[in-house]
């Protein structure tokens, strides 16, 4: 075996610290688990090396003196002592054998103190917390600077009904919405473990932390504006969706477009309201059943994110049709072509057979590669004609 093969002290510190970054160690130390010496073997020089390595083999084995490493057991056997090589004791196998040893070897006895001590004050606020500690020691070590906060916010919202409260509202010393944000992973595993089961919203993703626990979430608002005659004195306003239960009075029509400048510019049409849904038209029409008794268009883009939009609509509002999103608007505006960059892997299934064929050749690039028509690049005079259109359609 070769010099370089022979195990050095620091190979096996370092074993033990992967071992120490598992958690593995203190773990089984705040389960009051016994400790079980560790016991490393190690790969030495053998009788031929003292014969013709002697200086090298002096070296190594001195580099694993007792004096060097205190928090170790050296264990020794013989080597040599045949066909004139002289019997030398070599190290063989080392030992940790207690806790103490080991957390002075990996010069970690100042963390493993303030576990302990944060373990305690733990136990007081929260015990099946602490048990939590117990099984992910390393989480807490990573969170030590703040770890009395993530516990009283814990407990805070366990002893709390949330269900008429944003995030805002959490009354802990320290603690802020942003505080919330940046530890929402920590605090997601804290509350898992802590709250009843009936206070988990298990089908709301980890991500969205204010619907998971029961909080209130930010309103979605409709804006919209009257194309015709306002009934009061506002041509254009924004409510929440969910206060807006009822048809606007003496609507017939409802434009929903993505883009703000051409919801603004919409030409008059009389009875007949736009909604500006900005890329979140499905999830903001939700609110609005009435839409259901409307005639009711949707414009998005030409482009595969603009037919899933209008796929999402028309599966909650079967009779929804589309406006300016077809094969003769596409090709009468080449100039004012321009580039998805990336399409969405959302296979749109409520579609006409005509949209259907024009939404998969913008995938195949059936006119151009990544084709997308902008609404806003349509000339107003065009949109005038499509509005005159749906007016004598609907006479």
């Amino acid at each position: 075996m070769t010099e370089a093969a022979w195990t050095r002290p620091q190979q096996v510190i370092e074993a033990l610290r992967r071992k120490w970054t598992s958690g593995q160690y203190l773990a089984s130390a705040a389960q009051g688990q016994d400790f079980e010496p560790i016991g490393a073997p190690l790969k030495g020089p053998a009788a031929a090396d003292v014969l013709h390595h002697y200086e090298q083999v002096l070296a190594w084995a001195q580099s694993w003196a007792p004096d060097r490493h205190p928090q170790l057991r050296i264990q020794t056997k013989t080597v040599g002592g045949r066909g004139g090589i002289p019997a030398n004791p070599v190290p063989e196998r080392v030992w940790v054998d207690t806790r103490e040893h080991l957390w002075s070897l990996l010069g970690v006895a100042a963390e493993v103190e303030l576990f302990h001590a944060l373990h305690e004050q733990t136990v007081q606020r929260d015990p099946v917390l602490a048990q939590w500690m117990q099984d992910q020691p390393m989480k807490v070590l990573r969170n030590t600077g703040h770890w009395l906060r993530l516990v009283e916010t814990t407990c805070w919202i366990r002893d709390h009904t949330t269900v008429e409260l944003y995030l805002r509202q959490i009354d802990v010393p320290g603690v802020d919405t942003k505080f919330i944000e940046n530890n929402k992973g920590i605090l997601s595993e804290l509350l898992d473990r802590s709250l009843p089961h009936d206070r988990i919203h298990i089908g709301a993703p980890r991500s969205d932390f204010a619907a998971r626990y029961g909080f209130l979430r930010k309103p979605a608002y409709i804006r919209l504006r009257h194309l015709g005659s306002a009934p009061g004195p506002f041509s254009e306003f924004a409510v929440r969706a969910t206060e807006l239960t009822s048809k606007p009075a003496g609507i017939r029509t409802v434009f929903v477009l993505e883009n703000e400048v051409t919801y603004l510019s919409l030409p008059p049409m009389p009875d007949a309201i736009a909604i500006l849904g900005s890329g979140y038209a499905a999830a903001l029409l939700r609110h609005l059943p009435w839409l259901a008794d409307v005639d009711l268009h949707y414009w998005g883009d030409i482009d595969t994110h603009g037919f899933a939009i209008l796929s999402q609509v028309r599966a909650r509002f079967p009779h929804t049709r589309s406006l300016l999103m077809d094969t003769a608007t596409l090709l009468a505006h080449q100039e004012h072509w321009g580039e998805e960059r990336s399409q969405t892997l959302e296979s749109p299934r409520h579609l006409s057979k005509a949209e259907a064929q024009l939404e998969q050749g913008l995938r195949d690039g059936t006119h151009r590669p990544h084709l997308r028509l902008e609404q806003e690049r349509i000339p107003i005079r065009t949109i005038v004609r499509a509005l005159e259109a749906v007016r004598n359609d609907d006479a």
